[in-house]
């Protein structure tokens, strides 16, 4: 039986400062702090986590029309589509920095060499595209998913990029979310990639990062949605899944940890709250308890969630905070989608352009469909709200740093 919030027997609840976040996540699309500086090459995650975030919030209308034009332009920036005779290194790069601004023939040249996609910021490129409402018609689909099939392992593990990366369960992830966001999974071979997560399933039924590691939260997240993307969830037995559920469940103290006898942090609401969500086993969880942890959070100055009551916020843990309030519910807030880790409103308008092209016979693999939890949220998902028509100039430091 599920912990609702009682508002007759306790005092009234510390509010969400809905404002306050959705003004934190703006302003990293205008300005990033110098503490950031260390994450240059990894901007498409920050970008990922400000307009999701904001999304989630109901707040995307606080972007301006031609603000999101440039971040979509921004994005595609960074797209990278092999020559004929060159490697199979389709998708995005993370930021700018292999683009230099140059007329340089013989530099631009020298440059391609160094030019990867990276799955990581594949996945978060396309979710950001997605949440703005982007048709994806300037996506080679197949280009990018032979880019993910070629960094895939004999063993069905994936590197991040096509060579010096390590290869574990979070590039199995975004290698399911993005075939299946493209709605096409090509020579990705689907069934090494089940038995590679099968095989890191450890003792106590948690999933580990690597073969024999220790199971952890985030990376149970990984393999359970990476499970449900590729239309396999259905292949774990019964007890399994409730075995699973067990290991989940157990990991709440009031928030909750990633790793037995860990401390608690905000993201793990998201990490095994979306895990509970895919294995519709959330409504176990102690509502009241979770919520209250995300709130010792929150700063109430400056807006944003911290990964620890009295540390500084960021963008990650404010939008995983954000959507681990979602799933119980939160008023104010959209329906996430557990496995995209996107909101339900962004994955109606994934869901119209797979509609669209299957209309051109733009042929998909595969319909996964949605757990019976994610059908509850999806109906209360609201279509995209309508882009105005007014012009604004935007002064973003991220475009002009394209």
């Amino acid at each position: 039986m599920s912990h609702h919030i009682d508002m007759e027997d306790h005092a009234e609840p510390e509010p969400v400062l809905l404002s306050k976040h959705a003004k934190n996540l703006l302003r990293f699309l205008n300005l990033l702090p110098a503490r950031m500086a260390s994450h240059d090459n990894t901007r498409s995650t920050i970008v990922f986590f400000a307009v999701c975030g904001l999304d989630v919030l109901n707040s995307l209308h606080l972007v301006p029309p031609q603000q999101r034009q440039d971040i979509i332009d921004w994005i595609y920036g960074g797209l990278v589509v092999p020559r004929d005779n060159e490697k199979n290194c389709g998708g995005f790069m993370g930021c700018r920095a292999m683009v230099p601004k140059t007329e340089d023939a013989a530099l631009l040249e020298c440059m391609r060499k160094y030019q990867w996609g990276h799955l990581a910021m594949t996945y978060t490129s396309i979710a950001v595209l997605v949440t703005l409402g982007d048709d994806l018609s300037r996506l080679d689909r197949r280009s990018i998913v032979d880019g993910v099939a070629a960094v895939q392992k004999a063993e069905g593990s994936f590197g991040a990029c096509i060579d010096g990366s390590e290869d574990d369960m979070r590039f199995v992830y975004c290698a399911a979310a993005i075939c299946h966001m493209l709605d096409y999974w090509g020579d990705v071979d689907k069934e090494a990639m089940y038995q590679f997560i099968m095989r890191s399933l450890r003792y106590d039924y948690g999933f580990s990062q690597e073969l024999e590691g220790e199971a952890h939260g985030g990376t149970t997240f990984c393999a359970l949605a990476a499970l449900h993307l590729s239309g396999q969830l259905k292949r774990l037995d019964a007890d399994t899944v409730e075995r699973m559920k067990r290991w989940l469940i157990f990991r709440q103290m009031d928030g909750f940890q990633g790793r037995p006898n860990k401390p608690v942090d905000t993201c793990y609401s998201f990490w095994i709250g979306a895990s509970l969500c895919i294995l519709d086993g959330f409504e176990l969880t102690d509502y009241a308890k979770n919520r209250e942890y995300i709130l010792s959070t929150q700063d109430k100055l400056i807006g944003g969630f911290a990964k620890w009551p009295q540390a500084t916020p960021d963008p990650f843990h404010t939008y995983l905070g954000l959507c681990g309030l979602a799933f119980t519910g939160e008023p104010g807030l959209s329906a996430v989608n557990p496995s995209l880790n996107m909101s339900m409103a962004a994955c109606v308008h994934l869901k119209h352009l797979h509609e669209q092209w299957h209309s051109r016979n733009g042929r998909g693999d595969d319909d996964t469909g949605l757990s019976s939890a994610a059908q509850q949220h999806l109906k209360l998902a609201k279509e995209p709200e309508a882009m105005t028509t007014a012009t604004t100039t935007s002064t973003s430091p991220l475009i002009q740093a394209q």
